[in-house]
């Protein structure tokens, strides 16, 4: 008997995990698959890797399949912050169900997507602004849509798209069940779904945060000076030949510049930003995943969600302002069970606010240094490269 049977998952669900290689619920799906079947409106937070996508969709799609839909009209519609995202979540749902899904994003040409709305996909799964505006059109109808999901619902909730998934949250009926998921849930994630949806009473499942950043990924901090950084992140990635690197910086100007001056020095690298055209987005991330391009530099707003595997190192080449973002990138490591390192390169502001951070999250900071080539543990007055 499957471990998800024991849940409530029915027969075929259970064959259809099989069939990808899952027939044993991570932590976070024990906790919240029965909570979800009962019908209950949920916000629940787990470690990147750790399942959240199944832990949603299979109660909602184990309800949603035994439900008559005569009209075939859009039973759940999952909300994503990025492309990407939006993209792993549809192959997510299309690989364990039969019922019609469509993927919805911004810079896809919106002609097409309406086209693909007649086709009257069940499961719909895209980013709060094109969804937003195909109901605005009266082109998707999401009244008497079953379920709501918003993942990574604390980047929903950031100031930049917050309105807009607002807006569309406030498009659904009384009755659809809400999901809301992220690696972290602030108070400030909860204030915004108490106001997107306030006449929903919500269950919290809190798994702890500490686990993954503390037991799986091993923190480094090399100090630099602003202008010398990109240069220490060079000899870094000389010294560390990485099989899978991921690079961040707060400032997507920033970005352009490190991708230049790294490629100007013959590392084989790559840059994704914001800006970044869809199907030039996908190359690079294919390159990314299948390891031809070994490091990927990009911002905090270009990254979210992204699920790559055997990330080895990620190295922050500043100090994000929001405690979620450091949470978010040091998890782009150390998925799925695995171990990774999380590097942070900070002139004396940042490692001060770095310690700050360390107590906060109870992990523990390693000073580093490069000599000779190496990384090593720094001497009190030994000379760095």
């Amino acid at each position: 008997m499957s471990g998800f049977s024991e849940l409530g998952i029915n027969e075929g669900l259970c064959q259809k995990l099989a069939g990808i290689g899952i027939t044993e619920p991570t932590a976070v799906q024990a906790q919240a698959i029965p909570a979800v079947l009962a019908g209950k409106n949920v916000i629940f937070q787990s470690a990147t890797g750790s399942g959240k996508t199944f832990a949603f969709l299979l109660p909602l799609l184990q309800k949603i399949e035994a439900e008559p839909n005569p009209t075939k009209a859009v039973r759940l519609v999952i909300v994503s912050p990025t492309f990407e995202l939006a993209s792993q979540l549809k192959q997510a749902a299309a690989s364990v169900t039969d019922l019609k899904c469509g993927l919805f994003i911004g810079g896809a040409p919106l002609k097409r997507q309406i086209d693909a709305l007649k086709e009257k996909p069940a499961i719909v799964a895209g980013t709060p602004s094109r969804l937003l505006e195909l109901c605005r059109l009266k082109k998707l109808k999401v009244e008497g849509a079953a379920a709501l999901v918003l993942d990574e619902a604390d980047r929903l909730a950031s100031k930049e798209i917050a309105g807009e998934t607002a807006d569309l949250a406030g498009l659904f009926g009384d009755g659809a069940q809400v999901i809301a998921c992220s690696a972290t849930i602030s108070k400030k994630t909860e204030d915004f779904l108490f106001v997107a949806r306030p006449n929903v009473q919500f269950e919290k499942i809190l798994l702890p945060l500490e686990d993954v950043l503390r037991e799986k990924i091993e923190h480094w901090a090399f100090f630099a000076e602003r202008r010398d950084k990109i240069d220490l992140l060079r000899s870094i990635l000389r010294a560390l030949e990485p099989k899978k690197a991921l690079v961040f910086s707060s400032r997507a100007d920033q970005v352009e510049n490190i991708y230049q001056k790294l490629k100007f020095k013959k590392i084989d690298c790559a840059a994704l930003t914001a800006n970044t055209k869809n199907q030039e987005r996908q190359a690079i991330l294919a390159r990314f995943k299948s390891a031809k391009c070994p490091i990927l530099v990009t911002s905090d707003l270009s990254s979210r969600g992204l699920d790559i595997p055997d990330i080895d190192y990620i190295i922050q080449c500043d100090l994000p302002s929001d405690e979620d973002f450091f949470v978010h990138r040091s998890g782009r490591t150390a998925r799925a069970g695995k171990s990774g390192v999380n590097i942070v390169i900070g002139d004396e502001w940042e490692l001060r606010k770095l310690a700050a951070l360390e107590k906060k999250l109870k992990i523990t900071v390693h000073p580093k240094a490069l000599y000779k080539g190496k990384v090593v543990a720094p001497a009190p007055c030994q000379p760095t490269e």
